[in-house]
């Protein structure tokens, strides 16, 4: 065993090593640690000594030219080659000492510090071995790291020189302060009550709802108008966008809504759970019209797919039954609106064909009518074929009269004037000749070739000819005018427009509302952002002052 030289005088002696059964076994981080702060103040230790050495030895030679009186004791000692006093053997032991003990008691100060820092259940770091006397200090391998040392506190002052130093307190946890608590408060108000009492109004008041779905789209077939049927036949359509918009406005209407709580009560069905128990689901009976479509707005819902025209509905009800007579009620309503709007547009388009056919019925009316006065102002049934009827007779007299005019000439060479013969060819030719000038006039020629009035003949055909042309277009239009009346008619006989049933109404088995997590995760989600922005900006008004 050593001896502890503080307890020794003077001249105690100590070889600075523990033995080897006495040095617990430390922890490699907690003796690094040491180590390192032992090699610090051991290097502070030789600097004051050099320090204090160099100092007593300025003042033992004194400024130039004056004797400095030597104290006792140290008459009679021999200078060394720089010209100061040579220490005696007793001194350099006496400075080796308390070098020796100024070490150890540095070395028990970092140790004491280092056990204060190291965590507990571990054991404390080694103290450091001194080293024999008249040998220098061993150099230590350096060692890795594992954790920053920490910086060695400052020694405080008046502390008396040899005492080990204090070691401080932690510093006094911060206490809360109002603006932490009127936080805290809020957070409970805002945040944690709201979301404690939704939980419980969802899992212990709120009544278990049914859902029926059902999926309809709309077809319709394109008519052509009447003219344009005169070319082709009518034309299949899918779906319009036109006619599914209406119908998701119909279902969203008040119009809807009263028809539907007209036939199968819909304020009873939505009544029928406890309104005291569950009084934001469950509806208040009887209520006025706008209550009933503001609940239906939240029990129906239609969904609207622009891109493929269908629709999707969702009823609920707080049994399944309910659920589903809504659902059925909502898609047979709907079939009726459907047909109604395809009625309606049959009758429009019977009443287009209609007037149209009424228009050109008249047209050949008027038409007829003026060529039947044609007719009997000018006394010609078909102007054309009398024409030709009295050229014929034209033609033909004038042939007889070319035969009578011959055979004259005959007579006149084999017999005399008085002959009765030649009177009487000439008294044929004379009434042929008569005959000639009443069909000439007839065709208004006048008197033969140089007629006074050759136009008129051109006037009356050009007339009977814009007459004929007027009344046979007017037939023409009433044919084609005939036609798409008939194809109207034909059309309204069928649905231009009906509704297709994609998905029929469901009978549900579980009850999927309310979303009890849903809405409890929005209530929580909305509530702590309130909370958040009002600290924010409390902390932000609180920092502009």
């Amino acid at each position: 065993m050593s001896h502890n030289p503080n307890e020794g005088g003077p001249g105690a002696k100590s070889d600075g090593h523990d033995s080897p059964a006495e040095t617990p076994r430390e922890d490699k981080s907690v003796l690094s640690l040491a180590e390192r702060k032992a090699a610090i103040a051991k290097a502070q230790a030789e600097k004051a000594e050099r320090m204090h050495g160099g100092g007593s030895d300025h003042a033992a030679q004194g400024a130039p030219g004056k004797s400095t009186p030597r104290p006792a004791g140290q008459a009679g000692q021999q200078l060394g080659p720089n010209g100061r006093p040579q220490p005696s053997p007793e001194e350099v032991e006496r400075r080796r000492q308390m070098r020796q003990r100024e070490r150890e008691r540095i070395a028990a100060q970092v140790a004491a510090q280092a056990k204060a820092a190291q965590p507990q259940g571990q054991q404390p770091a080694a103290k450091p071995a001194a080293q024999p006397q008249g040998q220098p200090p061993k150099p230590q391998p350096a060692k890795p790291q594992p954790a920053k040392p920490q910086a060695q506190p400052a020694k405080p002052q008046g502390q008396a020189k040899g005492e080990a130093p204090s070691v401080k307190s932690a510093p006094a946890r911060s206490q809360l302060r109002k603006r932490h608590w009127a936080l805290v408060f809020a957070f409970l108000y805002i945040v944690a009550i709201p979301t404690l009492a939704t939980a419980w109004y969802m899992w212990e008041r709120a009544t278990d709802r049914y859902a029926s779905e059902a999926g309809l789209s709309i077809r319709t077939q394109e008519i052509k108008s009447a003219i344009e049927l005169l070319g082709g036949v009518a034309e299949l359509g899918g779906g319009s966008s036109s006619d599914v918009d209406i119908l998701h406005q119909y279902l969203q209407s008040q119009e809807m809504v009263a028809h539907i709580d007209d036939l199968i009560d819909l304020r009873g069905i939505w009544s029928k759970a406890d309104a005291q128990q569950d009084p934001i689901f469950v509806y208040h009976a009887p209520g006025s019209i706008e209550d009933l479509v503001s609940y239906w707005e939240r029990m129906v819902h239609v969904y609207k797919d622009s891109g493929t025209g269908i629709l999707n509905i969702e009823a609920q009800a707080f049994t399944p039954e309910d659920a589903q007579l809504i659902s059925q009620t909502i898609v047979s309503e709907s079939s009726i609106m459907i047909n109604r709007l395809s009625q309606d547009a049959q009758e429009d388009a019977t009443r287009y064909a209609r007037e149209e056919l009424e228009v050109t019925l008249e047209r050949v009316k008027e038409a007829r009518e003026a060529l039947t006065r044609f007719r009997n102002e000018h006394q010609l049934v078909d102007p054309e074929a009398s024409i030709q009827s009295q050229m014929g007779i034209l033609s033909q007299l004038q042939s007889q009269l070319a035969n009578t005019l011959i055979e004259l000439d005959l007579l006149r060479q084999t017999a005399g004037e008085t002959d009765p013969r030649v009177e009487q060819a000439e008294r044929r030719i004379e009434v042929i000749q008569l005959r000639i000038a009443e069909e000439r006039a007839k065709l208004g020629l006048g008197g033969g070739v140089s007629a006074e009035n050759p136009e008129l003949f051109a006037d009356l055909i050009g007339e009977y000819e814009g007459l004929a042309v007027e009344r046979e277009f007017a037939e023409q239009s009433y044919t084609a005018a005939r036609a798409a009346y008939d194809s109207a008619v034909a059309e309204s006989q069928r649905q231009s427009r009906y509704l297709a049933i994609h998905v029929r109404p469901t009978l549900a088995e579980t009850a999927e509302f309310p979303q009890r997590m849903t809405i409890l995760a929005l209530v929580a989600f909305f509530a702590f952002l309130a909370w958040a922005v009002i600290a924010l900006a409390y902390y932000a008004f609180k920092d502009r002052r």
